[in-house]
């Protein structure tokens, strides 16, 4: 892992954080240290790195010590709807560049976020990949594979549409 990779899941775990996922303090614990083998400077990095099993309780605290360090501490919008969609653009972002499954990514959309949304026109097309995927049988002619590309597509379809404002965050 070079330092722009380590970088990259500090921040992915950040956000999976700020989205209320559960991420063990072994998994943090593991990024402290892929993050100091990688060369990624931080004056907390390597206390998070060296934590013992015993000292796992302490692993958020430093986790997130060492993200404001690094400047990669990830706040959510304030507005519960902004920051479902903001999790909704993070999900299909990640599904688009490949980095999660589409059956998962889609899942996740159509549970966590669609339903809280009030199953809004811009999810739909997500949503149906996700009844797809799901509830897939070969008899249908079409393989997995389609259906995960067809997947792909829809996040970077429902991407392309985010107005400008929000492409940052």
């Amino acid at each position: 892992m070079n330092r722009d990779d380590a970088l990259k899941q500090l921040s992915h775990i950040a956000r999976e954080r700020a989205f209320g996922s559960h991420v063990g303090s072994d998994r943090l614990i593991q990024a402290g240290l892929d993050a100091l083998i990688a060369e990624v400077e931080s004056p907390s990095l390597a206390m998070l790195a060296g934590l013992l099993r015993s000292e796992e309780p302490e692993a958020p605290a430093l986790f997130d010590q060492v993200l404001e360090e690094l400047g990669l501490f990830y706040h959510p919008p304030a507005d519960p709807r902004a920051a479902k969609w903001a999790m909704a653009h993070w999900i299909a972002g990640q599904i688009a560049d490949g980095t999660l499954d589409p059956a998962t990514g889609t899942h996740l959309i159509w549970a966590d976020i669609a339903y809280d949304l009030g199953y809004p026109e811009e999810l739909q097309s997500l949503v149906s990949c996700h009844f797809n995927l799901d509830e897939w049988e070969e008899s249908w002619g079409v393989s997995v594979e389609e259906l995960n590309k067809e997947a792909v597509e829809a996040a970077k379809q429902f991407l392309s549409k985010r107005p400008a404002a929000e492409a940052g965050s």
